[in-house]
């Protein structure tokens, strides 16, 4: 799983596959009208996949704990990233909180899990959760209309 930092080819392929998925899911969101759009996801995934490529690159042990230990911090970090997303309002005719943003922070904790991924150059696991997830945010909004009744 170590890479060579003179592995030019590997480095640049897992970069790229790191900013391909993130701005899979950011163009989706984008295109959605969201705050977190297209660069936000895409730097997001990147930032990620480089965080994972430090221990794979310098080789800080045989074992796999920094990698852990690595994934567990960007998980944790992007988590208050995402939470700024959320915006608490009021809404005023019936006096009920209503939450904002939630589904902009869970695309941006999973686009932070898709660089990670990337990093590590597991890229059919990449291509697999992104289709995922796009799946999920373009078909289960259609469905969630239908069946819940939303309008958004």
């Amino acid at each position: 799983m170590f890479i060579n930092s003179h592995d030019w080819w590997s480095l640049t392929y897992r970069l790229s596959l790191a900013v391909f998925v993130g701005g899979a899911i950011g163009w989706n969101r984008q295109a959605a009208g969201k705050p977190a759009g297209l660069r936000t996801h895409m730097l997001v995934s990147l930032g990620s996949a480089i965080f994972a490529l430090i221990p794979l690159m310098a080789n800080f042990s045989t074992s796999t704990d920094t990698l852990s230990r690595v994934i567990q911090g960007v998980a944790t970090g992007v988590g208050f990233l995402g939470a700024g997303e959320i915006l608490h309002q009021s809404v005023q005719e019936s006096g009920k909180p209503k939450i904002k943003g939630l589904t902009s922070a869970a695309t941006i904790w999973l686009t932070a899990a898709l660089g990670i991924v990337a990093g590590c150059g597991f890229w059919q696991l990449s291509f697999l959760a992104t289709i995922m997830a796009l799946f999920i945010l373009s078909a289960a909004k259609k469905l969630e209309r239908i069946v819940f009744h939303r309008e958004d």
